[in-house]
C-alpha cells in the first residue's frame, strides 16, 4: 500500500528523490545514512545553540543579569567560540581510571539520547522510523543514558563522580517507572505505542469555540498525567529541583568531574540533547507533535521543543535543589503512586465513557 506524502517515512523520500531506491539494499542503506545524518544535525545544531548560548541567556533574563554579549551580534559567536576553547583543551585522563568504561561513558551519554529521535515524527515528512512500538523503543533507548552515568561516576575513580554517578541511578529509576505510567494512560486513549498514530488521534477535535477547534491534544484532555509527566521529565533530564546527581556546591560536579576537553564536550552536549529528547516525547504525547495552523510541521515541532527547554531553564532558575532522601521519597511515595492513580483513572474513564 502507497502511503500518503505527509506519512511516507525520510529515507524512502530521499531514496525516491535521489533515485537510491533503484540500487536495492544498498540505496536504502544510504538513503537511511542520509535522513539520520539530516535529523542528527538538527537536533545538534540546536543543541549546539542551547548549551553555549540560550541556557546563559535564559538564566540571565530569569535572573536579572547580563548574559553574553561581546562575542558577535548578541553574542550569538560564543558558540563557536565556546566549541573551539573546550576541543582545543588537553585531555587528562587521571590515574586509576578503568578505561575502556572511562572513554565509553560519554559516547553512550550523547549517543543514547540521539538515537531516541529516530522514532520521533518531526513534521513535514521528517521521521526516520515508525514502528509498531515506537514509544516503547524511544524510552527503552533513552533509559540507556543511565548506564552511561554510572559508568562515569565508577569508572573515574573518585568519590564524588561514584556519588554522582548513585544518585543519577538512584534518580532515574525512581522517575523512570512513573514516567513510563504516565505515558501509558496516554496510549490507553491512542490505543496504540506507534508514534505517528499517537499524533494522528490528536488532531481530531476536541471541542469548538466560536467556530475555532480545540485539537484533542492529551494536555487538554488529560492535564494531570500532563503534569505529572513534565515534572517525571524534569529529574529525568536532570534540572531543578532535580538536578542532584551534578549538585556543584556538594559533589564538585558529580559523574562528570574528571571529564575535560571532548569528553566534557560529549557529556555536555548529552545533556541537552536529553532535554531536546524529552522535549520531543513531550510534544508527541502531549501536545500533537507537529501539528499547527499555518507553519509547516517541523517548525511547530521546533518550536513546541523549545517550549518545553524554556521551562527546563525557568525551573533551573527558580527551583532549589531538594536533597537526595527528598528526591527518592518524591519519586517513590508521590510520583508513582499519583502515576499509578492517573492510569487506573484513564482505564475507568476509557473503559465506562469512551469504549
Amino acid at each position: 500500500m502507497v502511503l500518503p506524502l505527509q506519512e511516507v517515512l525520510l529515507p524512502d523520500r530521499i531514496a525516491d528523490l535521489t533515485g537510491l531506491g533503484q540500487f536495492g539494499a544498498l540505496g536504502e542503506f544510504v538513503a537511511a545514512f542520509l535522513a539520520a545524518f539530516v535529523i542528527a544535525n538538527l537536533m545538534l545544531a540546536m543543541s549546539g545553540v542551547a548549551g553555549p548560548w540560550a541556557k546563559r541567556k535564559i538564566t540571565a533574563a530569569f535572573t536579572d543579569r547580563i548574559a553574553v554579549n561581546r562575542i558577535g551580534p548578541f553574542g550569538l559567536l560564543i558558540i563557536p567560540a565556546a566549541a573551539v576553547q573546550l576541543l582545543a583543551k588537553e585531555l587528562i585522563i587521571p590515574e586509576g581510571v578503568d578505561r575502556p568504561a572511562y572513554d565509553l561513558a560519554p559516547l553512550v551519554i550523547a549517543s543514547s539520547a540521539m538515537l531516541g529521535f529516530a522514532v520521533i515524527p518531526m513534521g513535514s515528512g521528517i521521521h526516520l522510523a515508525d514502528p509498531e512500538t515506537g514509544l516503547v523503543v524511544v524510552f527503552a533507548i533513552a533509559s540507556i543514558a543511565s548506564l552511561g552515568l554510572a559508568t562515569a561516576g565508577y569508572a573515574s575513580n573518585n568519590k564524588y563522580s561514584m556519588l554522582g554517578g548513585l544518585r543519577a541511578v538512584a534518580q532515574n529509576v525512581a522517575y523512570e517507572i512513573p514516567l513510563i505510567v504516565t505515558a501509558a494512560s496516554v496510549v490507553i486513549f491512542a490505543g496504540t505505542l506507534q508514534m505517528s498514530e499517537i499524533v494522528a488521534v490528536q488532531a481530531e477535535p476536541l471541542f469548538s469555540v466560536a467556530g475555532v477547534s480545540i485539537p484533542s491534544w492529551y494536555a487538554f484532555v488529560n492535564p494531570f498525567a500532563f503534569v505529572l509527566f513534565m515534572a517525571a521529565n524534569l529529574a529525568e533530564v536532570g534540572r531543578n529541583p532535580f538536578d542532584v546527581p551534578e549538585a556543584p556546591t556538594e559533589i564538585v560536579a558529580g559523574y562528570q568531574t574528571e571529564y575535560s576537553s571532548v569528553y566534557f564536550v560529549l557529556i555536555y552536549l548529552g545533556e541537552f540533547l536529553h532535554i531536546f529528547l524529552g522535549g520531543a516525547i513531550v510534544t508527541t504525547l502531549f501536545l500533537g507533535g507537529p501539528a499547527g495552523p499555518v507553519l509547516p510541521g517541523i517548525v511547530w515541532f521546533i518550536i513546541k521543543i523549545w517550549a518545553i527547554f524554556l521551562f527546563t531553564q525557568w525551573a533551573r532558575s527558580a527551583l532549589p535543589r531538594v536533597r537526595i532522601d527528598q528526591l527518592i521519597e518524591i519519586g517513590w511515595k508521590g510520583m508513582l503512586v499519583l502515576s499509578f492513580a492517573n492510569l487506573v483513572l484513564t482505564a475507568i474513564i476509557v473503559g465506562v465513557f469512551i469504549a
